[in-house]
């Protein structure tokens, strides 16, 4: 496979055009994580947490190791950390994004991030891909 990356370059970027209650529901038996900030808006509300349930954060990390897993076709991921800056909510626009930061022999190593629209980055990191 020939994978021609340099410093600077940007990801094919992963979009989630509205982040979905059912996936939510799903994802929280997989996780065997039945907090109900996940599931029920009223629980939301009554911990003053805003109006639309919250999305799990390891679909929010799946998110951008979505995005690299696409970018670099046949790649895996060595390591990864990220850090969680803000929630996301139920029916959010979403794109994972990455740069390339460095490039070492078969590693590649970038800097990746979440956006939602209208708010930001809520969660970024860094990964390590060995092509």
């Amino acid at each position: 496979m020939s994978m021609n990356f340099k410093a600077g370059d940007e990801l094919t970027p992963f979009v989630i055009e509205s982040v979905s209650p059912d996936a939510m529901r799903d994802w929280s038996v997989f996780l065997a994580d039945p907090n109900p900030i996940h599931l029920d808006v009223e629980v939301v509300k009554a911990k003053g947490l805003g109006d639309k349930r919250i999305n799990q954060g390891p679909i929010n990390v799946a998110y951008m190791m979505n995005m690299l897993m696409a970018a670099v076709p046949g790649s895996r991921i060595e390591s990864m950390n990220s850090r969680f800056l803000d929630n996301v909510y139920e029916g959010d626009h979403l794109t994972a994004t990455g740069t390339v930061t460095s490039v070492d022999g078969n590693r590649l190593t970038c800097e990746i991030k979440l956006d939602v629209a209208g708010r930001g980055t809520v969660n970024s990191g860094v990964a390590t891909l060995i092509i």
